[in-house]
């Protein structure tokens, strides 16, 4: 039976280096990875006839192994960053924009989606009574989770891909939500509060429908007397504006640690040749979460909740202007093409 030893690994570190060396792409170099380190990979292979060594050589030889082993992560790690520095300095180069060349006649500054949407929901809920807060991007760990009856170590918390921050006291996060700004709102004053909460909200996330950074706007009302019923009115009401169109709702049960009970929306379109449309069909969307205030978080805020009721409901910017003008991936919002721009977004006047 073959048996490995230190020429042999001599001889896979000499052809590692030749393969290493050759690699001038991310995509060649993870072919060599996946060829000395994948599961069929020839390191791999050479750790699995160890099983026919004796204990000393078992020990003598996995000591080798786990040497060249960690040259090759290593040597594979900083090339990797080498190929990705050129490659952005490259993108850089070719994408390059002269701003001393003066500017064509034609081109006119473009309103964002999502400035677009934050005005246009601001502007339907503030007709409905509602006003503006605001808050702190970077949030302690009271405000963005244990106010929201989110306690240290409660399962609820694994909902959020939290950025925390280094630093010495009281650990700091970048806000998971814009719900802190309603806490914050109620600790201020007295109810009843009647408000909206919309700005950027960080989680660590990234595909077509997920961004690291995006836009929340929630809602937030607390009087005596509220119930569900109210918060149908204002979503149906709500939703219809922003559309632009006669809509159907559904309240399925979810859960959310700081509201009770905890429902998803969903909206009536309809899908068929490749498009969906919003309001007709049997198909079902859905748009946002929304329940009652919880209890605990009304008495973290010096409410009594025997005495006072409220309801919370919260959407993400980016889906809202996706659904409404047709934009297919939300990774598009953020890389700053004016080609993009131009195409989705509004004239200022």
């Amino acid at each position: 039976m073959y048996k490995p030893d230190m020429q042999d690994l001599d001889q896979i570190k000499a052809e590692f280096k030749a393969d290493l060396e050759s690699a001038d792409s991310t995509e060649k170099l993870e072919q060599v990875r996946i060829h000395y380190l994948g599961k069929s990979g020839i390191i791999t292979a050479r750790m699995k006839l160890m099983a026919s060594l004796s204990p000393e050589e078992k020990k003598q030889f996995g000591a080798q192994i786990n040497d060249i082993k960690k040259f090759i992560t290593e040597a594979i790690d900083t090339k990797k960053t080498v190929l990705e520095s050129e490659s952005l300095n490259s993108r850089l180069a070719n994408e390059s924009i002269d701003i001393t060349l003066p500017a064509r006649e034609e081109i006119q500054g473009k309103i964002h989606p999502v400035s677009r949407v934050l005005e246009e929901v601001t502007a339907i809920l503030s007709g409905m009574g509602f006003s503006t807060a605001e808050g702190p991007d970077i949030e302690d760990d009271y405000h963005n989770f244990t106010a929201l009856n989110i306690p240290e170590n409660h399962p609820a918390r694994d909902m959020h891909d939290t950025f925390y921050l280094p630093g010495d006291g009281e650990r700091m996060v970048l806000r998971t939500h814009t719900s802190p700004v309603q806490i914050r709102a109620m600790q201020a004053g007295k109810p009843p509060f009647r408000i909206i909460a919309a700005g950027r909200t960080y989680r660590s996330d990234s595909d077509v429908t997920h961004s690291p950074m995006f836009h929340q706007v929630e809602g937030l009302y607390v009087d005596k007397g509220v119930s569900m019923a109210h918060l149908k009115g204002c979503l149906l009401e709500f939703l219809r504006a922003f559309f632009e169109t006669d809509v159907r709702l559904r309240f399925r049960p979810s859960f959310f640690p700081f509201t009770e009970p905890s429902a998803e929306v969903d909206i009536g379109c309809s899908r068929g040749n490749g498009e969906l449309k919003i309001g007709a069909g049997n198909n079902w969307l859905e748009i946002l979460g929304c329940g009652m205030v919880h209890p605990n978080v009304l008495s973290n805020c010096g409410i009594d909740p025997e005495e006072y009721s409220g309801f919370a409901f919260g959407m993400g910017v980016e889906r809202l202007a996706m659904l409404k003008y047709g934009i297919a991936d939300l990774r598009t919002f953020f890389e700053s093409d004016v080609r993009w721009l131009k195409h989705y977004g509004f004239a200022p006047l």
